[in-house]
């Protein structure tokens, strides 16, 4: 669990069709838990880790009226992320010796335009995350709320330049989000 936050603009307030876009900050993550025998209280790795990216999606959202006032939507649409920072724990037990590291997570310094995967190592993300968004919320007008899940595209292990191979070491992000309409009279 984690948190994103950000701001996001809308093409217009009152047409049934619009374009979002903006920018947040977006935390994601994972947990491994491998254990190297039937017991789970002795002889295992833990390790978890937790990202922050920098979004900008972009979506198409549809506004579907409840009243007069208030409408729930639908959105879909691409985004793109770029790593900013987060942290890396890792926890071990073997024969009664546990240990524990904290670290700040690296990213590489992968150019997405290429195939090859520069600065690549196993304890570095690629900097570089693209998916697609698809959400439902409502607008109460004074509020926002909206549910999302992020469909990721890009292999995150830095060592991996096959995105198509199968869905391992991609992002599945839900988010559940609350906004507060700035706009302008």
């Amino acid at each position: 669990t984690t948190f994103n936050a950000g701001i996001l603009g809308r093409s217009n307030k009152t047409e049934p069709i619009a374009l979002e876009a903006g920018l947040l900050i977006e935390g994601r993550g994972a947990k491994s838990n491998s254990y190297l025998t039937s017991s789970t209280s002795d002889n295992y790795v833990k390790a978890t880790f937790n990202p922050l990216y920098l979004e900008l999606p972009v979506n198409f959202v549809l506004r579907l009226p409840l009243t007069h006032e208030n409408n729930i939507f639908l959105n879909a649409g691409p985004y793109v992320a770029m790593g900013i920072g987060g942290k890396s724990k890792v926890e071990t037990s073997f024969l009664g010796v546990k240990s524990s590291s904290t670290n700040t997570i690296q990213f590489n310094d992968d150019d997405p335009s290429t195939t090859q995967q520069e600065d690549a190592s196993y304890d570095k993300l690629k900097k570089f995350d693209y998916g697609i968004n698809v959400g439902a919320g409502i607008d109460l007008k004074k509020v926002l709320l909206k549910v999302n899940y992020g469909y990721g595209l890009a292999k995150i292990n830095s060592t991996q330049d096959n995105n198509s191979s199968n869905n391992n070491n991609k992002y599945r992000t839900i988010s559940i989000s609350l906004g507060i309409p700035l706009g302008l009279k």
